[in-house]
């Protein structure tokens, strides 16, 4: 009696345990299982409130009563296999994209996914079924209720159009193009391997430039970048004010300096084909406005150098007229998103009627390199952050001396597997005065690369006697070239180029 009774607690203690136990694993089952089970209770809850509701089905085929393609199918097909609710369904199909690192979502027949625009909710199921002959009719159905259907049916299927096109312009292969002369004996101007399109030649555009690759001001990259995205958004802005969706940029600086780089990262950021416009193939105002009106919506139009052009010496086959009417011109309104950029290296000899606003929207200044530039291309190219040298090169470029970013960078890229003797190097070639050194670029990297590894890190000092030498032997005998160019230049500016207004020539003889 007294050894059962003292059992008893003992028994009801191990009885309790096991019941909490089995509680808490029910407990952990459900939270693991919540997602699911919360999406099961919000299923459960559409359809009972499914009931209620009156619904309409539309039906989207892939082939029209001609047994053409249905572009709407296809639209629909890809946005559907685009929506977050596709990715997390149940089953889905998997497929290699065009692009070897894209994965492409397909749904399966007789599978339905589910939607929301502007609050309400639509479902679309993937219809299969047998037609005559065996053939497979394919088809989108949207089940949409009736309330809802004159509010957003149209704006929905807008929305769907636009986030296609968007998701292609994304996907697509850019290309650039190049225009051939007119006189070519095949009657096609040549054109070596590329696709063509009238005059224009294209081969694919691979330039590896990216907007956060491009070495400069952070504060003015990202405006630009604001400016660029503001563009994309505002059709219907433009539209309003009677104005052609177009914007035209003007980059300028010397050589060197990144303008074509930030050409092929801008073209890339918005996903845009670039057409090379080389005036020299230009037979007259007339061919240059055919080439425009030859170009497509969603692109780059460059032209490069256009100082050097309007300012040569040689006859001119475009007319100042023609030129404006190029720019901003009745043609220049036939096609609309388009970018219009013109590099030039100085802006001063450039007759103002071609700079003004309407014609060139925004003005880049592209600067020789300055330590806040040299810290960018050091980061890029070496991966430094800091180095003890950093202030020795401060302390260069605060005196006045510099350099391009694309002779910096050379100088990095060829001594990139010793940081330290980049940097050195770099150093020497400021300290020989960058500005007098333009062009030497090539000769102080293969001086460089030609040291030993060990004449560099084992001196506490920058450079070495013979580099030195060897720069100021350099400088020497270009002293006579340079002087000859100046000479050149200035005999070259006191005449009047083809596109110079009346008002300038009068102002240059004056």
């Amino acid at each position: 009696m007294d050894n059962t009774s003292a059992g008893a607690p003992g028994f009801r203690w191990l009885l309790f345990i096991g019941i909490l136990i089995t509680f808490l694993s029910v407990i952990g089952r459900l939270l693991l299982r919540r997602r699911v089970r919360a999406a099961k209770l919000r299923k459960w809850w559409t359809c009972t409130g499914d009931n209620f509701h009156e619904y309409q089905s539309l039906k989207v085929p892939e082939l029209n009563d001609d047994l053409q393609e249905n572009h709407l199918h296809r639209r629909v097909s890809l946005y559907l296999n685009s929506l977050d609710s596709t990715e997390d369904s149940d089953f889905i199909n998997l497929f290699s994209s065009t692009k070897p690192n894209d994965i492409a979502l397909s749904l399966d027949p007789n599978q339905t996914v589910e939607d929301t625009f502007l609050s309400a909710r639509l479902s679309w199921t993937y219809e299969v079924s047998a037609g005559a002959g065996g053939c497979e009719i394919r088809a989108f159905v949207l089940r949409i209720r009736k309330r809802d259907k004159r509010r957003i049916l149209r704006p929905y299927l807008q929305h769907i159009n636009s986030s296609v096109e968007e998701m292609e312009l994304r996907r697509k292969e850019l290309r650039l193009y190049s225009n051939i002369a007119a006189e070519s004996p095949d009657g096609s101007g040549g054109g070596g391997g590329g696709r063509g399109r009238g005059r224009w030649r294209s081969v694919p555009f691979t330039h590896p430039a990216t907007m956060d690759a491009i070495a400069m001001d952070g504060e003015l990259k990202n405006k630009i970048k604001s400016d660029l995205e503001a563009f994309l958004k505002s059709k219907q802005y433009y539209h309003r004010l009677g104005r052609v969706w177009r914007r035209s940029y003007l980059l300028y600086g010397p050589s060197g300096t990144g303008k074509s780089s930030f050409v092929a990262a801008m073209a890339k950021f918005l996903s845009y084909d670039v057409y090379d416009f080389d005036l020299s193939q230009v037979s007259g105002d007339s061919d240059l406005k055919m080439l425009l009106l030859q170009t497509t919506n969603r692109s780059v139009i460059l032209i490069e150098d256009f100082d050097r052009y309007v300012s040569d010496q040689s006859p001119a086959t475009v007319t100042m007229s023609g030129m404006l009417n190029f720019m901003d011109g009745v043609a220049n309104s036939c096609s609309d998103e388009r970018i219009m950029v013109f590099t030039m290296t100085a802006k001063e000899n450039v007759d103002p009627a071609l700079l003004r606003p309407g014609r060139i929207d925004v003005h880049i200044r592209f600067p020789l390199c300055d330590f806040n530039s040299f810290k960018s291309l050091a980061s890029s190219y070496l991966g430094l952050k800091d180095h003890k040298l950093f202030s020795q090169v401060e302390e260069i470029f605060q005196s006045g001396a510099t350099l391009s970013p694309a002779e910096i960078g050379e100088l990095m890229m060829v001594n990139r597997n010793s940081p330290s003797r980049a940097l050195r190097s770099v150093i020497v070639a400021l300290q020989t005065n960058g500005s007098d050194s333009r062009g030497l670029g090539r000769r102080m990297v293969e001086s460089t690369a030609a040291s030993s590894p060990d004449e560099f890190a084992d001196s506490d000092t920058v450079g070495c006697h013979d580099g030195v030498k060897e720069f100021r032997k350099l400088i020497l005998l270009m002293q006579p070239v340079t002087l000859f160019v100046g000479k050149a230049k200035q005999s070259k500016a006191a005449k009047v180029g083809p596109f110079q207004s009346k008002a300038m020539m009068n102002d240059d003889d004056g």
